[in-house]
């Protein structure tokens, strides 16, 4: 295998474990309250996270930039999480996955990134195609009152798109490492759900083993391997093809809804991810071409993919000033 093809598979295997990771995040959520859900899974994930950091920071250590970066974005990736997960728990992971793909063309609308108006009439138009398609994936077997599943992934796109927008301007011009950041956002995630999630700690641990795996894919699979298979990649090729690549995040999470969570494909939920699908790519291709024509900028997390996934992503924070991730 040569080194673009083993780049290009990494990172499909990134948009594959995160598509996956919202059928996980509701199997988890089914079996435990939300909070305890979050709790465990920011924890299981600090913790590796912590370990990298000690052997590669040395004395450095983290900055105080990190520090002032990671304490903000870690709240506010919190607030992502929460409401991520609530609606993952109430709707089908094809949905979720779908809908949360909304923060692509979201981002720009809120990062301009110092850009003189706003992005051209076509990404308006790529932005519409999403919205039809948001309206049905939420019609489901017929046009009805949206469920509140749907209704809080969309909350979640919002949230994301200003998580993300936030963390461009929050780094710009600052010395902050990815992996540092990420794990004091970890630790302000852990801190943040451990008294919520305290007077459940019993049940946690009388989870049965198939609950623990899903805790254990979602913190070590989904954010840590994830993050750093994402980083490894990007570095490897462009990032025009890197966030091809992992724009097959929702294309993954509809093909694990359906195949291994016995989810249904109507065909109105058919030609809203199908839209969906179509709406982002055209948002994120209008998007970037405008971006390169305004010339270079100080930071680029406008139109990339923003993170969703879990800890995204997460690594929520980009890993280069151009790509940016996805995921629950």
């Amino acid at each position: 295998m040569t080194d673009a093809r083993r780049t290009d598979a990494v990172l499909l295997l990134v948009a594959l474990v995160w598509g996956s990771s919202y059928l996980s995040a509701q199997t988890a959520a089914a079996a435990l309250p939300v909070l305890l859900v979050l709790f465990a899974r920011y924890a299981l994930a600090a913790l590796p996270c912590l370990a990298l950091v000690a052997a590669r920071g040395g004395p450095r250590g983290w900055t105080r930039d990190e520090i002032r970066t990671g304490l903000p974005l870690g709240v506010t990736q919190a607030v992502v999480l929460v409401v991520e997960t609530y609606g993952v728990a109430h709707t089908t992971a094809a949905n979720a996955g779908l809908i949360i793909s909304l923060t692509i063309v979201l981002t720009p609308l809120l990062d301009r990134g110092g850009r003189r108006g706003g992005p051209p009439p076509a990404f308006f138009a790529a932005a519409g195609t999403c919205v039809l398609a948001v309206g049905l994936l939420m019609s489901a077997d017929g046009f009805h009152a949206p469920r509140s599943g749907d209704l809080l992934m969309l909350a979640a796109a919002c949230v994301r798109a200003v998580h993300v927008a936030l963390v461009g301007r929050l780094t710009a011009g600052r010395a902050v490492r990815p992996l540092h950041l990420t794990a004091v956002q970890t630790l302000v995630g852990t801190g943040l759900f451990l008294a919520p999630a305290a007077r459940g700690l019993s049940e946690l641990a009388r989870a049965g083993t198939a609950t623990w795996a899903q805790l254990a894919y979602l913190a070590l699979f989904c954010s840590v391997f994830a993050f750093l298979a994402q980083t490894w990649a990007v570095q490897r090729t462009s990032a025009s093809r890197a966030s091809l690549l992992l724009g097959t995040e929702p294309v993954w999470a509809a093909a694990v809804g359906i195949v291994l969570g016995g989810e249904r494909l109507t065909p109105l939920t058919a030609l809203g991810a199908a839209l969906m699908v179509a709406g982002t790519y055209w948002g994120q291709a209008v998007e970037r071409a405008h971006r390169s024509a305004a010339g270079p900028r100080d930071t680029g997390t406008a139109g990339t993919f923003a993170p969703a996934g879990p800890l995204e992503r997460n690594g929520d924070e980009p890993p280069c000033p151009t790509t940016t991730l996805t995921s629950t």
